[in-house]
């Protein structure tokens, strides 16, 4: 090898922070004028809305029938446990788009086949420990 290209080797390669914090400013940037748009936006539509506050419009308002009684109703829990649900397989199948889109390409099918049957295991005893704690009932 000639000697420049030696001493190119030992030399140390130096890489400037500047660079990499280009992208970040680029980022934070866009960040800032995405909450300078939305505050424009708030403050246009304060400035421009007529404000003309009557009984009619603070009423609560429930499907255009006048509110009786309290504000505050009671709601059973299975429908929250029912919504819980419905995000879990929500979730689920979100992950199963993207794992039916690498299980096609080549070397990934075995791995991938047995993270997703771990992924629906875990999912099967969560839904048959609902199952087990009655949960799933309808009463």
């Amino acid at each position: 090898m000639p000697q420049s290209s030696q001493a190119a080797l030992r030399e140390p390669v130096v890489v400037v922070a500047s660079d990499y914090f280009d992208s970040y400013a680029v980022v934070g940037l866009l960040a800032v004028i995405g909450v300078l748009f939305v505050a424009v936006a708030f403050g246009a539509g304060r400035l421009l809305r007529p404000v003309v506050p009557t009984p009619e419009k603070l009423l609560t308002y429930e499907c255009g029938v006048d509110p009786v009684g309290e504000g505050w109703a009671h709601t059973q829990v299975r429908y929250y446990v029912y919504a819980f649900l419905y995000v879990v397989f929500a979730v689920d199948s979100i992950f199963l788009f993207p794992w039916a889109t690498v299980f096609a390409a080549p070397g990934y099918g075995a791995a991938t086949l047995v993270e997703m049957f771990v992924f629906l295991g875990f999912l099967a005893v969560g839904l048959l420990y609902a199952y087990k704690k009655g949960v799933l009932t309808w009463t």
